[in-house]
C-alpha cells in the first residue's frame, strides 16, 4: 500500500462509488495542554474539539457527501474520570456531532472505559448498534448484546464490520463479575509485573490492563458474518481499534487482515497542533480505496486482493 497516491492511478478508475469519513482519538477534555505518558508528545485537550469541528465542516462542505463517518475510539480522554467531567465532556462531544449531516458509527476504546462502565456506554449515544443491518434468515448474523459488535451495508456488496476490541478486558465491567476474573487471570498468566500497565521485561507487550481481546463467542460471531459475505462476493472493511490485542481464543477466518491491506493507524485529533488537522475520507471504487488525509494523515492508496470476498480493516 502506496503512503502517497500516485496521480496515474487515482485517474485510472474513474467510477466513484461512495466514500465515508475517519477520524480517531479525539479525546475532549476541558483541560489545558499536557503530555503523553512518556512526556514526548503533546496533548491539546481542549483543542481537539475545534478540530471535529473543522472535520464535520470539511465533510458537510464535499461535493461527495460521505454516507457516514467512522468514529475511531477514545472520544473523549480517561482524565475526565478524575475531575468527575466524563458525562458532561461526552455531551459536549456529542452536541458537536449532531452538526454532522450523515450517520456516525462509534466504536469503544480504552478510555471510553476509563470514564464508563460497559453497562453505561450501553445505554448511551456512543452505542450505534440501532444502525446495523437486518439479514433475513440468517439469524446467526446478528451479534449477541454480550459485547458491542455490528456490521451494515453502506452500499451494495460492501460490508462493514465493527468489532468490540475490549470484548474480554479488565475495564469497565465489575471486579465480581466472572468475565473479569476470567480476565485479570489472562493478563496475570502474561504479565508479572506488579503494574498490569507496564510492558517492562515482557515477550508479549500486548498483555496490560490497558488492552483488551475478542471473546470466542465474538470471533464465532465473525466467522458468520465473513462466510455471509462469502456466499454473497461481498468486499468487507473490518472497522477494529488500532492497539496490540490479546492472541485469539479459537480459530478465526479472518483472511487478508496483512498490513498491507489496512490503512494503518490515522493519527489522533488529541496530538495535533491547533495549525494542522487529522482526519480523512476514504474515497470507495471498484477496484481499490483511496483515502484522503487531512493535516497530519496522510493520502494512501488500497488495491483489492483479486479474489472475491477479500477483507480489510482500518
Amino acid at each position: 500500500m502506496d503512503d502517497k497516491p500516485n496521480p496515474e492511478v487515482l485517474n485510472e478508475n474513474s467510477e466513484h462509488l461512495f466514500s465515508f469519513g475517519v477520524i480517531a482519538d479525539i479525546q475532549y477534555a476541558d483541560l489545558e495542554d499536557g503530555f503523553n505518558f512518556q512526556g514526548t508528545r503533546r496533548r491539546y485537550y481542549r483543542h481537539s474539539l475545534l478540530h471535529l469541528q473543522g472535520a464535520i465542516e470539511d465533510w458537510n462542505k464535499e461535493s461527495s457527501t460521505p454516507c457516514c463517518v467512522l468514529q475511531l475510539g477514545d472520544i473523549i480522554d480517561g482524565y475526565n474520570a478524575q475531575y468527575d467531567a466524563s458525562e458532561k465532556s461526552l455531551e459536549v462531544v456529542m452536541d458537536t456531532f449532531k452538526k454532522l449531516k450523515v450517520p456516525v458509527h462509534h466504536t469503544w476504546g480504552n478510555h471510553e472505559f476509563y470514564n464508563f462502565r460497559r453497562e453505561y456506554l450501553t445505554h448511551s449515544k456512543l452505542n450505534t448498534k440501532f444502525l446495523e443491518d437486518q439479514i433475513e434468515h440468517h439469524p446467526e448474523t446478528m451479534p449477541s448484546e454480550d459485547y458491542y459488535a455490528y456490521h451494515f451495508v453502506p452500499f451494495p456488496k460492501f460490508r462493514f464490520i465493527l468489532l468490540d476490541a475490549y470484548d474480554l478486558s479488565v475495564l469497565g465491567v465489575d471486579q465480581s463479575s466472572p468475565k473479569y476474573q476470567q480476565c485479570m487471570k489472562i493478563l496475570k498468566e502474561h504479565n508479572p509485573n506488579a503494574e498490569l500497565n507496564s510492558p517492562q521485561g515482557l515477550s508479549e507487550p500486548q498483555f496490560v490492563q490497558f488492552n483488551g481481546g475478542f471473546s470466542q463467542e465474538q470471533l464465532n460471531w465473525l466467522n458468520e458474518v465473513l462466510t455471509f459475505s462469502d456466499k454473497n462476493q461481498e468486499k468487507v472493511v473490518i472497522v477494529i481499534l488500532p492497539f496490540e490485542f490479546w492472541p485469539y481464543r479459537g480459530h478465526c477466518r479472518m483472511r487478508g487482515l496483512s498490513g498491507e491491506d489496512r490503512f494503518g493507524n490515522v493519527k489522533g485529533v488529541i496530538e495535533t497542533a491547533p495549525d494542522s488537522q487529522a482526519f480523512g475520507t476514504v474515497h470507495v471504487y471498484p477496484d481499490k480505496m483511496l483515502l484522503k488525509g487531512r493535516g497530519r494523515v496522510p493520502d494512501r492508496i488500497m488495491n483489492y486482493k483479486k479474489e472475491a470476498g477479500s477483507a480489510f480493516h482500518c
